[in-house]
């Protein structure tokens, strides 16, 4: 099966944002998804945070590739399924992910994608497969203690990809083309997709509140906190595919 990578981890990433150190968050510092504890495994245990928050875009890849999907025996998974199952495995770790797709299929959860485990996810549609993932990992997610902290970002991350992954079974386009970038001063109905999105009085005018309630959900989820809406942020809100 050609490898869906490429493609997957661009999806993840609008996710992952850039640089976070939250104090309520267990993974500690991170860079674009991937921990200092991570990134020291990888390439030694004397890596900085200075280092972390440099990695190259091959460091990244390399991490990703053989930390998440090659684990997960993602090149053998169905288009769409490979996705579902990369992202949960990056948020929630591989032995996790790989037992969510175990539940979606009846397969013994071990926490291992192996010859048995592929072969049951041959005999079911990959929207259902994407959907029991999906509802499996928002449960597990509703069930920690740093919900209320983190829980609106998890939970639109969760149905971003339960939207993707589907598309991407399906074979549909995933990338639209049709949005317009705003900042403050803008006007309009990509203005008021926004404010509808962040929850605020739609006017359709982007004005000082916008601008501040934006930059405040961009830092909480990871983001540039520019003030501006563009491909990444829409992606994030689910404005995009």
């Amino acid at each position: 099966m050609k490898s869906n990578f490429k493609q997957a981890i661009e999806h993840v990433l609008v996710h992952e944002g850039g640089w976070a150190n939250h104090p309520r968050d267990p993974g500690g510092a991170t860079m674009k998804g991937v921990t200092l504890a991570t990134f020291r495994r990888h390439y030694g245990r004397t890596k900085s945070k200075t280092e972390l928050r440099n990695i190259t875009d091959d460091q990244l890849e390399k991490i990703y590739k053989e930390g998440y999907w090659d684990k997960c025996s993602c090149d053998k998974l169905p288009k769409g399924i490979d996705y579902a199952v990369f992202d949960a495995a990056v948020n929630s770790g591989p032995s996790r992910s790989a037992k969510w797709l175990q539940y979606a299929v009846g397969a013994k959860q071990d926490g291992g994608i192996g010859p048995k485990t592929l072969s049951k996810v041959k005999k079911y549609k990959p929207v259902q497969i994407t959907n029991d993932m999906c509802d499996r990992r928002l449960s597990f997610m509703r069930s920690l203690s740093t919900w209320s902290t983190f829980g609106v970002g998890w939970a639109r991350r969760v149905e971003s990809v339960r939207s993707n992954a589907i598309s991407m079974s399906q074979d549909k386009a995933l990338e639209s083309t049709n949005f317009k970038t705003v900042k403050k001063g803008s006007k309009g109905q990509w203005v008021e997709k926004l404010q509808l999105a962040l929850e605020i009085h739609v006017d359709g005018d982007f004005g000082l509140q916008t601008e501040k309630t934006l930059k405040k959900w961009q830092k909480e989820n990871g983001l540039e906190a520019d003030g501006i809406a563009g491909r990444v942020t829409y992606r994030s809100l689910g404005l995009l595919a």
